[in-house]
């Protein structure tokens, strides 16, 4: 019965479907299905599959934006019981589009991944300056910094939050991961972040597979 029911949701969050989600996530939760299970085999794994697509060109921006909005309406029922069980998230990120650089689409995208592989975000917009990033990382205790830039022109403010966490002697506190129409793997290495990748669901697999390898390092 749980099983089918969370797979259930799964299907209805692919499909964008946020009033059905909602629907079967209070009558899992009314069932008795452990809210972690609904959380993690029903809502994220269905936006994984959403990520995978989107990653092959199989669906395209509108339909993770629907997907996205079913799970946050999937999530903002489970929430209550989630933070009375004490639910972890897998890894603190924060990100945003860098000084300069007003883009955002590519940004958000990420934003939703993340939600997907199971983080908390604290997102930041758009604009923002090195000492920013860094504040907010500290203050929320975040595993992950995730830097956006779609102009050519903005691409060195990244650096100037490496060279930043360099200067305070934080540099190995935090992961940063980069990327944006214009960035590539050589500037990421160039400018000595951790990681470079070329779309939000790949974002969301390596911040994953990056804060688990450190927590277990």
């Amino acid at each position: 019965m749980a099983e089918a029911i969370v797979q259930e949701i799964s299907e209805f969050l692919q499909k964008g479907r946020a009033k059905n989600v909602k629907t079967l996530v209070t009558q899992a939760l009314e069932a008795g299905v452990d809210a972690k299970e609904i959380l993690n085999e029903g809502l994220l794994a269905g936006m994984m599959i959403i990520g995978g697509k989107f990653k092959n060109n199989e669906v395209f921006v509108p339909e993770v934006l629907v997907a996205a909005r079913a799970m946050n309406a999937g999530i903002s029922i489970l929430e209550p019981k989630l933070i009375e069980i004490g639910n972890e998230p897998i890894g603190r990120a924060v990100i945003g589009t860098v000084k300069g650089d007003l883009h955002d689409i590519g940004k958000n995208l990420v934003v939703m991944m993340l939600k997907g592989a199971g983080f908390e975000i604290h997102d930041l917009g758009v604009d923002v300056e090195p000492e920013v990033f860094l504040a907010k990382a500290q203050e929320f205790g975040a595993d992950v910094i995730c830097m956006s830039a779609l102009l050519t022109t903005t691409m060195p403010n990244m650096k100037d939050l490496i060279d930043l966490l360099k200067e305070k002697g934080l540099r190995d506190q935090y992961i940063v991961m980069i990327g944006g129409a214009p960035v590539n793997e050589s500037f990421a290495q160039e400018i000595g972040a951790d990681y470079y990748t070329p779309d939000a669901a790949s974002a969301a697999e390596t911040a994953k597979q990056a804060v688990l390898e450190k927590k277990t390092s």
